[in-house]
């Protein structure tokens, strides 16, 4: 689905859960088109039949449909574990948002929304989901579980995100992650949104990366940007006073004077980040705010494959 489509089917929805499940349902209706031609009929409640399982639970009307041997799904089911992890700094509540803009449009609603979305999809296949948030403190946990209720607790505590931004909070990632590392004792996908926006000890940032990569896990960073202003600094020719969100720290200057090295600088951070992962064997994913959210559940199906 084109990102204009895609734009004009959520904005107007309002509720999270609603508008998730409206991404959702875009993207899997649209899956015949995709190299995922075939998924969408086993992808809810079913699951393919495998030689040597009972019988007993073949939808054989699905069957005749399709020519294929599919089974029932039950609640009980759960093929994954996924633990969401939401960097909420003050530097990911950028951009302040106007009274047009949509709240998928700064980094922690972006964040939010495609949290939610990737959870439409895990209810959909009877997988379990987990939740941790981190600022300057450990703010919120939540291991993984598939039920209705455990969905909605979630949700709402997404929910509440949107509604309380941060004032002047840092960002402790290395600290948090290590410590939500230590919670994770069964195999999981980690799923982290993150702007990438603390200190310069990319070293121990890693390591703390690392450290979820034990038992097995298999880890996802999607790497939340406001690539219009952040990426390529893209500001008018006025002199302008810019605020660390975080630090309060300001500093003047006109941004076309610095646009070019600052352009440079930050490429060559990304590359960084991005050959750093793969060395780590983590799966690093450059996402822009507002749009993308095919790309998430792209990027969550194909590594759902590959985690076997």
């Amino acid at each position: 689905m084109k990102i204009e489509q895609q734009k004009e089917l959520i904005s107007g929805f309002k509720h999270l859960e609603l508008l998730a499940n409206q991404v959702v349902e875009g993207f899997i209706s649209g899956m015949h088109k995709s190299p995922f031609h075939g998924f969408s009929a086993e992808f809810a409640e079913h699951k393919v039949y495998n030689s040597g399982e009972s019988t007993r639970h073949i939808d054989w009307k699905l069957f005749a449909k399709t020519d294929r041997l599919y089974t029932k799904r039950f609640e009980e089911e759960t093929n994954l574990r996924c633990h969401l992890i939401l960097d909420n700094s003050s530097s990911m509540h950028y951009p302040k948002l106007e009274g047009n803009q949509e709240f998928y449009e700064s980094k922690i609603g972006f964040s939010v929304l495609a949290s939610a979305v990737l959870m439409n999809l895990l209810k959909k296949q009877r997988d379990a989901v987990g939740l941790s948030i981190y600022s300057d403190s450990y703010e919120y946990y939540a291991p993984e579980k598939g039920s209705d209720r455990h969905h909605r607790m979630i949700l709402n505590r997404l929910e509440q995100l949107l509604e309380t931004p941060k004032v002047s909070k840092t960002t402790d990632t290395i600290t948090f992650l290590h410590q939500i590392a230590e919670k994770m004792h069964r195999r999981s996908m980690i799923v982290i949104f993150t702007d990438m926006f603390q200190n310069d000890h990319q070293e121990a940032l890693f390591h703390a990366l690392q450290h979820l990569k034990h038992n097995k896990h298999k880890v996802v960073l999607f790497h939340v940007i406001d690539e219009k202003r952040e990426l390529h600094f893209d500001f008018d020719s006025a002199p302008r006073k810019f605020i660390d969100v975080e630090s309060g720290e300001i500093i003047n200057l006109f941004a076309e004077n610095v646009k070019d090295e600052y352009e440079d600088r930050l490429k060559a951070y990304f590359k960084n980040i991005s050959m750093t992962c793969a060395q780590n064997k983590i799966k690093y994913v450059p996402v822009n705010v507002g749009t993308n959210f095919e790309k998430i559940m792209t990027t969550y199906l194909v590594e759902k494959q590959m985690f076997g």
